[in-house]
């Protein structure tokens, strides 16, 4: 997964140096007799890739919306669901009665589900919560998730998901709690890395949204947005004017705006999973989007509503299948872009000075693991150059 002319990047007969959990260089397999180590291993001719970086989950949460999927499927309409007290509601009252302890073990189990397929760094947001208390107790279950699992934990605050019954009809009110209340909660505990916002027309408006960018910036925290995901609110131009690490969902982005996110450096994150889920047509526009080299990640959304898979190669299919990414379009975007989404540039490629992150797998060619359905996990999974 270099940057040369090779396809994914490929570099053969190579040997990867690790040093106190970085890669301290990569050297032609000739190099070997020369190189002294404390432990060497023989890839045995597999491919040795960096490791999968899931850039945009919500999987710290309560309960789960097995029994709407069920009553969807029986021809009750989403509107109804919600009038019963079903979609998101259902989800932050489950979330709020919830404890830390009922929270991880859930959280954890899909992050354990994650990391089997060689996911090693996880982006978790909260959103769930939608008061102080509750958001902040998701993105404390959401960083302890590294102690206890083989994964790196990226926490994202998004108090800004959804409105909460408290705040029913005065969104600019509960815009006003986040900033001022929440917020500042957040970064005084170090919980989060970034900052997003649901920026739609079912979410926040973009004068809302622009509000918690800037009360981002006051703690120095990035920004990321979803946007673009059932109209084109242009969510995503205001992002890019705020240099959002990312751009999420973008199904109904303009070709037009597209040069905003160029120039920002914005990554556009595809999320396959919700568009499969919801039965959604309007897909993003890829092809403007590569004419215009922003770089495309791809992520699950893992939650438990609009995308409820724990798959990250499933979704990199899904990001082939349905939005036409080629296979090496799709690794990179569950790795580079991904890490690049993150604002993480330690990690995501074999490069030297990169994090130890990598995956060995017993396949001919990356593009097997994107082409099959549950069909791979990788023989050896190593954090930090440590085998986990």
């Amino acid at each position: 997964m270099q940057h040369n002319a090779q396809p994914y990047g490929q570099l053969s007969e190579s040997v990867v140096a690790l040093l106190k959990g970085v890669i301290a260089g990569v050297f032609n397999a000739d190099a070997i007799h020369s190189l002294s180590a404390r432990t060497m291993i023989d890839g045995q001719q597999q491919w040795l890739l960096p490791g999968f970086i899931d850039c945009h989950t919500h999987l710290v949460y309560g309960g789960n919306r097995a029994n709407e999927f069920e009553m969807r499927l029986q021809g009750v309409s989403y509107k109804d669901i919600a009038l019963q007290g079903g979609g998101i509601k259902s989800t932050v009252e489950q979330t709020r009665r919830a404890n830390e302890a009922s929270l991880f073990k859930s959280a954890a189990k899909r992050a354990r589900r994650l990391a089997e397929e060689g996911v090693t760094t996880i982006e978790v947001k909260s959103g769930y919560g939608l008061d102080n208390d509750t958001e902040l107790r998701m993105l404390r279950v959401a960083k302890s998730l590294e102690t206890q699992l083989p994964v790196r934990i990226a926490t994202t605050f998004l108090g800004a998901h959804a409105l909460p019954p408290e705040f029913a009809d005065n969104a600019d009110a509960y815009i006003d709690f986040v900033c001022d209340t929440v917020l500042p909660d957040v970064a005084h505990n170090n919980l989060a890395d970034a900052v997003d916002v649901f920026c739609e027309s079912i979410g926040f408006t973009t004068a809302q949204t622009e509000k918690v960018f800037k009360a981002a910036q006051q703690y120095g925290l990035p920004v990321k947005a979803h946007v673009e995901q059932l109209t084109d609110s242009k969510g995503a131009v205001l992002a890019a004017k705020y240099n959002a690490l990312s751009v999420d969902h973008i199904e109904y982005l303009a070709e037009s705006d597209i040069p905003h996110l160029a120039a920002s450096g914005s990554v556009a994150v595809l999320l396959p999973g919700a568009f499969y889920y919801l039965h959604e047509t309007q897909k993003p526009p890829v092809e403007a989007l590569r004419q215009h080299n922003v770089p495309m990640a791809v992520a699950t959304d893992l939650n438990p509503g609009s995308s409820p898979i724990a798959s990250l190669l499933t979704a990199m299919n899904m990001a082939c299948v349905l939005f036409a990414l080629t296979p090496e379009e799709a690794l990179r975007g569950g790795t580079l872009y991904a890490a690049k989404a993150l604002g993480l540039s330690d990690r995501g490629e074999i490069k030297p000075g990169k994090l130890a992150d990598l995956t060995l797998w017993d396949i001919e060619s990356p593009a097997e693991l994107v082409y099959t359905l549950n069909g791979h996990r990788p023989t050896r999974v190593f954090l930090g150059g440590q085998h986990v």
